[in-house]
């Protein structure tokens, strides 16, 4: 069991952990602005984002264990962050595939029953495999509690090798970033998250978020082949199915 020191305050962290619940926002008071095509896109995503969280919590542990055996087996404390991890992923996935997930979350994030949580595990254990994880994983947790500026601060700080992980971690920013009504800086990073890896699953999920708020914004040529390029490169994708649609829709715009 490793020996716990006391957690201090992340600097870059801009809202206490206390005070999750006084930082929410709903999505409705965010789009306000946007048209119902749009609405309806998000409402996409959060119907599927369990099964996202899931396939990425799966990966996670995948690489996690990779690294864990093959590079660290020798060094005390990247098993020890390895062996902590276990409870708090194990909390996360279990928010993940839960309706009523906050206090799964909050517990993922901060442990319990004598066990660390994921900011924790940050903490103690910087520099090693299982901090980096656990800082994907805190990040998507904010998310999900709608604490935004925190779900930014921690995925912003994460990186991996995996061109998946790293492309869906961009994405959760600009998602993080709509909900503030921040548009500009989601478009960005929808555009950079659809740049890191060219696959069939985030590719085409982050061209056509930038495709939808880069409309929003007035950019309507630059969503119009973004749209073209989903539905010449990945037709089988599942946004392919909403392209001819907005393509319609979008060529009416054109000034």
């Amino acid at each position: 069991m490793a020996t716990y020191k006391k957690r201090g305050a992340k600097k870059s962290i801009t809202l206490s952990r206390d005070n999750e619940s006084d930082h929410e926002s709903t999505t409705a008071e965010v789009f306000e602005s946007l048209d119902t095509t749009a609405n309806r896109t998000e409402e996409w995503v959060v119907k599927y984002q369990n099964i996202i969280l899931s396939f990425i919590g799966l990966v996670a542990i995948g690489v996690l264990g990779y690294l864990g055996y093959n590079n660290f087996v020798s060094e005390p404390k990247a098993r020890e962050a390895v062996s902590e991890l276990n409870q708090a992923q194990f909390y996360f996935e279990l928010a993940v595939n839960s309706v009523n997930s906050d206090s799964l979350y909050r517990r993922a994030l901060n442990g319990g029953e004598g066990k660390y949580g994921l900011l924790d595990i940050i903490d103690n254990y910087g520099g090693t495999p299982a901090a980096k994880i656990a800082k994907y994983s805190a990040g998507m947790a904010y998310l999900n509690l709608k604490d935004y500026e925190n779900a930014i601060a921690y995925l912003d700080e994460f990186s991996a090798d995996d061109v998946l992980l790293s492309a869906l971690a961009k994405g959760a920013i600009g998602d993080a970033y709509a909900q503030l009504g921040k548009i500009e800086d989601a478009y960005i990073y929808y555009l950079d998250a659809s740049q890191v890896s060219d696959n069939t699953f985030s590719t085409p999920k982050y061209l056509f978020k930038a495709a939808m708020l880069g409309a929003e914004n007035g950019k309507i040529k630059e969503a119009i082949s973004f749209l073209d390029r989903i539905e010449k490169e990945y037709p089988k994708a599942e946004e392919a199915k909403w392209v001819a649609v907005q393509k319609g829709r979008l060529e009416h715009m054109k000034p």
